[in-house]
């Protein structure tokens, strides 16, 4: 049984799977790579696309030519060329077809070939008709002249080009996206003009860098009318490392007070565009926008209309918002990956690319002239043989007519190659009279003048770089045009924050004794009026905006930080700010502050230290909050107290023994948090007793007053009355008047 099964195995190839799996993948990879997702450097097209317009050409149909309908061409492409699905070959096409995909579109289509909303919506190939676009030419119109490769189809009973031979750098004009195995390629689409003055100067200056080539080439230049608004720095990176990326914006204008967009970045769906923005006005993310409407139409092919809901909306700041959050503003990825013309894929520098494409077009040009040169030399040599027979017509004739082989005959008789006796032997009768000699002789002048000029080109590399230089700028001229793609320096885009969203109205902070908190609306709202917990009072109060964050401080010397409108209704009784945050054991919350997050602050203890900062230092992140004041041995954090301005300020610390020391607010250090430096003297045993201790601290700018109170009595103090008490920082401070040796509180109030 197992001879019978070595015998059958006879001449049959044994491999291990694994080495089957790995060599197979290999193989799929390496087609992918080359005839499937990444475009020739040369002619800067796929396989399928190149498939297409050589099967186009075939089927004549030139930009002259009468549309034919897709299904036709697909078919030939498919039937002779690419033998994959119909479908596939036919989105290709379409690609090619499409104004707002491609830059310089290769195929004229007549029929829906879809939209800039849905570029996919295109009617079935059996409706559409096409034909080939006048550019195309650049790709086709050598084709003929023995300037390409050829190589069998997939059957061997036809011949296609391998590369056709473009004119232009078309791999750089309407770029290509595609997906290979290992790899991916994305090469933006550019202006023909500035690509063919870098190609030009690159012809010139054969070692320029890219930054020298970035002079001719701005940018990237796509269908749309989008800005592009990448740094300067940013393409030429993108440029020197065929990696990067392309940032477009929509552009917009005002118009009686409303948004239009009048130009989209490549790629973006208006359609898609209106929904992100509804979303955002349904989800209530976006108040300041009343209205939104498409007036796009023949005349204003992108005419997008967003109404704000006052004339008082910061426009720049909502399209700064729109930019961020929708696709108003897209990032297209560079990734110059391309087959090289070694038949390498890589990764391409613009100069690189370009020195290899104008290599790939001398190599092309003189593959053309040598074709035409040897085309001048057959018929010259044609020539010399008529030439004989108009000298030896009666001859001629004769030997034609009694030799029984007279091709031999003539061939023996006159000298002539087997060729020039073909050529006499194929003229008819009636062309005998029309042969002239001076016919003759004038064409062969015109046919030895065109060979010297053919020759002197092809033995001077300067005279056929000056050609293809010459060649190259008739193009530009001829199917150039201007950037549509504008390069512009704008600003990052910034995305409303949820205080932006929130409408700003007067708010006032309750906090009670024992830590519950609430919010009303209004600056005029009693605290000492609303009603409390049983056994809860009255602590503390402040008044700031709803999209401002309250600042909480506890015993502990750690700040907090909640956002105002989400806190409960002054109607109730509040929330426990237990609930809320998470401070340190045994600590209990002491005050409140509100303002804009520079607002300066003085926070102090009662032991003497203190320090300025500002709101936004003071804000906790996250519910155990951050330390803010550290508080020294048998000490106690005082509430903070704002500070209207540092201008002509000072510092007023009272003790409970009625010491009072003033000086300027600029003595004290500004910090994010610490404990500060001396403001009174208290000594450390009094301190630790708490015999004595700094009852407040306060600062009085001009115009204010400070009142002091003792029981029922109170002293009303001016700025005049406090320059006895100035001293240095950090003294004791003198003696308050009889009957305000205990303190209970001191007061700032406006003067009357």
């Amino acid at each position: 049984m197992t001879d019978n099964l070595e015998m059958s195995l006879e001449g049959v190839e044994r491999r291990s799977l694994a080495e089957f799996t790995e060599q197979a993948y290999l193989n799929y990879s390496m087609y992918v790579i080359m005839d499937r997702a990444l475009p020739h450097l040369g002619d800067g097209l796929k396989p399928v696309q190149r498939r297409i317009i050589y099967a186009m050409s075939e089927l004549g149909l030139k930009a002259s030519a009468k549309y034919k309908k897709s299904a036709r061409t697909v078919g030939d492409v498919i039937g002779k060329f690419h033998p994959h699905g119909d479908s596939a070959a036919y989105e290709a096409m379409v690609l090619m077809a499409q104004p707002f995909s491609y830059r310089y579109p290769l195929v004229d289509g007549q029929g829906n070939w879809g939209s800039p909303d849905d570029p996919k919506s295109f009617a079935a190939m059996r409706y559409t008709e096409s034909r080939l676009t006048r550019i195309s030419e650049l790709l086709l119109g050598e084709l003929e002249q023995g300037t390409a490769d050829w190589k069998p189809n997939f059957d061997g009973t036809l011949e296609e080009p391998m590369v056709l031979p473009a004119q232009v750098p078309h791999v750089l004009l309407n770029g290509t996206t595609g997906i290979a195995v290992g790899m991916a390629t994305d090469i933006p689409p550019h202006n023909l003009r500035e690509v063919v003055s870098a190609c030009i100067h690159l012809l010139d200056q054969p070692q320029a860098s890219v930054r020298e080539l970035c002079e001719h080439i701005k940018g990237p230049d796509y269908p749309t009318d989008g800005e592009i608004i990448s740094s300067r720095e940013d393409i030429i990176s993108a440029y020197e490392t065929g990696r990067g990326s392309i940032r477009m914006r929509a552009v917009w204008n005002k118009e009686d007070g409303d948004i239009i967009i009048t130009a989209l970045p490549h790629q973006a769906s208006p359609a898609r565009i209106l929904e992100q923005i509804a979303a955002q006005m349904q989800g209530k993310k976006l108040p300041m926008v009343a209205d939104l409407r498409d007036e796009s139409d023949h005349e204003n092919p992108t005419r997008l209309v967003i109404v704000p809901r006052s004339n008082r909306v910061d426009l720049e700041a909502l399209m700064s918002h729109l930019f961020s959050t929708t696709d108003l503003e897209r990032t297209h990825r560079v990734n110059l990956n391309m087959i090289g013309v070694d038949g390498r894929p890589a990764v391409k520098a613009l100069n690189t690319i370009l020195r290899e494409w104008n290599g790939f077009r001398i190599n092309t040009v003189r593959r053309r002239l040598e074709h035409r040169l040897q085309k001048v030399l057959a018929r010259l040599h044609i020539l010399d043989g008529l030439l004989v027979a108009f000298l030896n017509i009666d001859e001629v004739i004769a030997i034609i007519r009694y030799e029984d082989e007279p091709k031999e005959a003539l061939i023996a008789r006159f000298n002539l190659t087997d060729i020039q006796a073909e050529a006499i032997l194929d003229l008819k009768l009636r062309h005998l009279a029309r042969l002239e000699e001076m016919k003759i002789r004038g064409e062969q002048d015109e046919l030895n003048k065109e060979r010297e000029g053919l020759e002197k080109i092809l033995s001077s590399e300067a005279r056929l770089k000056s050609l293809v230089k010459k060649e190259l700028m008739a193009v530009a001229e001829e199917y150039g045009d201007d950037r549509r793609s504008p390069i512009v320096s704008r600003s990052e885009a910034q995305a409303f924050s949820e205080k932006d969203l929130i409408t700003t109205e007067p708010v006032t902070v309750v906090l009670s004794d024992k830590g519950w908190i609430r919010a009303g609306k209004g600056h005029d709202l009693d605290p000492l009026s609303l009603s409390y917990k049983s056994g809860d009072q009255y602590l503390c109060a402040v008044k700031g905006r709803s999209n401002q964050d309250v600042v909480i401080l506890d015993s502990s010397g750690r700040s907090y930080s909640l956002q105002s409108h989400t806190l409960p209704s002054a109607r109730g009784q509040g929330d426990p700010l237990t609930g809320l945050l998470s401070p340190p054991p045994g600590a209990t919350f002491i005050g409140l502050l509100m303002g804009e997050e520079k607002t300066p602050v003085l926070m102090a203890t009662d032991a003497g230290y203190g320090f300025i900062t500002r709101i936004g230092d003071l804000q906790g992140k996250n519910r155990a909050g951050k330390a803010a004041i550290t508080v020294p041995n048998g000490g106690r954090v005082l509430p903070p107290t704002l500070i209207d301005t540092l201008d002509g300020a000072l510092v007023v610390a009272v003790s409970n023994e009625g010491r009072m020391l003033v000086f300027p607010v600029g003595e004290l250090p500004e910090l994010t948090k610490g404990k500060g430096n001396k403001i009174i003297t208290i000594p450390t045993a009094r301190l630790l007793s708490r015999e004595e201790f700094m009852l407040a601290v306060a600062v009085i700018v001009p115009g204010q007053q400070l009142l002091v109170h003792s029981g029922k009595r109170y002293l009303n103090m001016t700025l005049a009355d406090l320059e006895h008490y100035r001293g240095e920082r950090g003294r004791r401070g003198n003696k308050l008047p009889r009957g305000f040796q205990k303190v209970d509180r001191v007061e700032i109030v406006k003067n009357s």
